[in-house]
């Protein structure tokens, strides 16, 4: 009987210490490093209004050369930035063109307005083919949308436009987004 009760002690104890080695092997840990690598961007967005877009200005009639024309586009840009940055614009050449007649270019302003989620110092320019900043340390951030107005003076309308040749009159205005 006491060689009973010793090997029922023994096999109670062997099951003891076989349930704490289970025990020890579901504790056991591993490390693993995750590593987040980032790179700076800058990007205008496809689905902004002034990539491939249009904007058009009609003058039929003596009001229209007596009189200034604005066609505001909202959500001209749509830019992605992880640094702070300015928007450039330029035109691609020095006259809006139809057939052999030509406007010089900077019978148009170029103007970021408010309205759009971008922030920034936002300025007014003249159209020409050198590069001009339409704003300058505009905040770093994701679909920051920018508003354009483009406007043709009555001043510019009546001395410029005025006893030009009919037609469609066209030029390429091309924007930058540039990291600082």
């Amino acid at each position: 009987m006491k060689n009973q009760i010793v090997i029922a002690s023994l096999f109670l104890g062997a099951v003891a210490l076989g349930t704490n080695k289970v025990q020890a092997q579901k504790s056991e840990q591993a490390t693993t490093t995750v590593s987040i690598v980032l790179a700076d961007v800058i990007s205008i967005d496809e689905g902004s209004m002034a990539s491939e877009g249009a904007v058009g200005f009609s003058y039929a009639n003596a009001a229209d050369y007596n009189s200034t024309k604005n066609v505001t586009v909202p959500n001209s840009l749509v830019i992605i930035s992880s640094k702070n940055f300015d928007v450039k614009v330029k035109s691609e050449g020095a006259n809006f063109v139809s057939g052999s007649n030509m406007i010089p270019v900077d019978v148009l302003q170029v103007k970021a307005v408010p309205g759009g989620s971008l922030s920034g110092n936002m300025n007014e320019v003249t159209l020409s083919t050198a590069d001009q900043i339409l704003v300058s340390n505009a905040a770093l951030g994701a679909k920051q949308s920018l508003n354009i107005d483009y406007s043709i003076s009555a001043e510019k309308a009546s001395k410029v436009l005025l006893g030009k040749p009919k037609g469609s009159y066209t030029q390429k205005v091309t924007y930058t987004a540039t990291a600082l």
